[in-house]
């Protein structure tokens, strides 16, 4: 048998398989090579739309004032959008009759809608949160009795890490429906600086004052400790043996490590009330 003979037979053997309808929807009869034509078309779409997003992040909003875990929320939702809009292009372009497929969409986006309500309600909370930014990547939030600092958010979560070094996982939705408290300041000075606040306990003969004026010595003798806004000590408890007041301090060194601010803080107010012969209580003999 003549060799070009037979290599024809056999491209037209591929032909006709390739060409082989199997699947009808609505008018149009589905080939494999509609499928490999389609496949082939969101292949290219997803590796673009990754591309335009990095582009979209790191070229045009990295010039704006957003900050990048909204960047890059905002890139994901647009790609999203891209895909979307760009599979239903696809489908069109070749020559699939999209009309049939309403119903058996609206059928299957019923059952996906129940499904994924959750889902979509932390998506669309992360759309929230990128718009009304409660919060930004590097404050400081208390969500849940758990304090630590925003390191990423995403459309569908956000991510905490804790003084312990633990990345916690908070889904958008339940982040909006709690109660957040944003320990970073907003002013532009200390930006980066949260407030922390330690319990101190003295002397309860001993006049408030004295002992204000001690704390203050020890809180502005650390060098972690910002002298703007400066430190403040309030008197929470009178007793008969022990007062109780509240050092209340701003760092930006000591963000991740209030635990060791704390420890030497203490070591500084043990130093000055043994200085200023001040007790830490009407009866410690020490």
């Amino acid at each position: 048998m003549n060799p070009n003979f037979q290599l024809f037979n056999q491209l037209s053997q591929l032909n006709q398989i390739l060409n082989a309808q199997f699947l009808p929807i609505g008018k149009t009869t589905v080939s494999l090579t509609m499928l490999i034509y389609v496949a082939v078309l969101f292949f290219l779409l997803v590796i673009a739309t990754a591309r335009a997003k990095t582009w979209f992040e790191r070229e045009l909003l990295s010039r704006t004032k957003i900050e990048p875990g909204m960047r890059a929320a905002a890139g994901s939702f647009l790609r999203g959008f891209v895909l979307f809009v760009g599979f239903i292009v696809i489908l069109q372009t070749a020559g699939i009759d999209l009309s049939a497929l309403t119903v058996v969409a609206g059928a299957v986006g019923l059952g996906v809608s129940l499904g994924l309500q959750g889902l979509i309600s932390n998506v669309v909370s992360g759309v929230i949160i990128v718009l009304e930014g409660p919060f930004k990547v590097g404050d400081r939030i208390e969500f849940d009795g758990t304090i630590g600092s925003v390191m990423r958010v995403a459309l569908r979560t956000t991510t905490i890490v804790t003084n312990d070094n633990v990345a916690i996982i908070v889904p958008n939705s339940e982040l909006l429906k709690g109660k957040i408290t944003n320990w970073s300041c907003n002013a532009s000075d200390v930006k980066h600086s949260v407030r922390f606040t330690f319990p101190v306990s003295a002397d309860g003969l001993l006049s408030p004052s004295t002992v204000i004026d001690a704390i203050l010595e020890a809180a502005n003798a650390h060098t972690g400790v910002l002298s703007e806004p400066a430190p403040e000590v309030v008197l929470q408890d009178l007793g008969e043996k022990t007062n109780n007041y509240l050092l209340r301090v701003y760092t930006s060194e000591f963000l991740s490590k209030p635990s060791t601010l704390r420890s030497e803080l203490n070591h500084l107010i043990f130093e000055v009330f043994r200085r200023r012969n001040i007790k830490f209580s009407a009866g410690d003999k020490s």
